[in-house]
């Protein structure tokens, strides 16, 4: 088990997801963002049905940063209740684990 870990959050646009990529990384709360285009969403939603394009971010982050990364998402999102979700790293390639390490402060 590792520090390391990655949130997901999806967004409406690709705007709105490179605006909030962007932003965590340069307050050094992520490494790297990967934006991933346009997935389809099938949700329930306010006791509806509902499906929507939406744009996939996995961030790189630490436990340590992970609140607030959490923070920075209700703030930046648009959504009333934005998608937050941490994965713990188990392992990987023990460079690039270092290198998110030295990248969030």
């Amino acid at each position: 088990m590792t520090d390391k870990r990655l949130v997901l959050t999806t967004c409406g646009s690709l705007e709105e997801a490179r605006n909030i990529a962007q932003t965590l990384v340069e307050r050094q709360l992520a490494a790297c963002v990967n934006i991933a285009p346009q997935i389809e969403s099938v949700y329930r939603w306010q006791g509806e049905i509902e499906t929507s394009t939406e744009w996939l971010l996995v961030i790189k982050t630490t436990l340590y940063a992970f609140d607030r990364v959490r923070n920075a998402l209700r703030e930046l999102h648009s959504y009333e209740l934005p998608e937050c979700i941490e994965i713990a790293v188990e392992d990987g390639s023990a460079a690039y684990l270092q290198w998110i390490g030295e990248s969030v402060r």
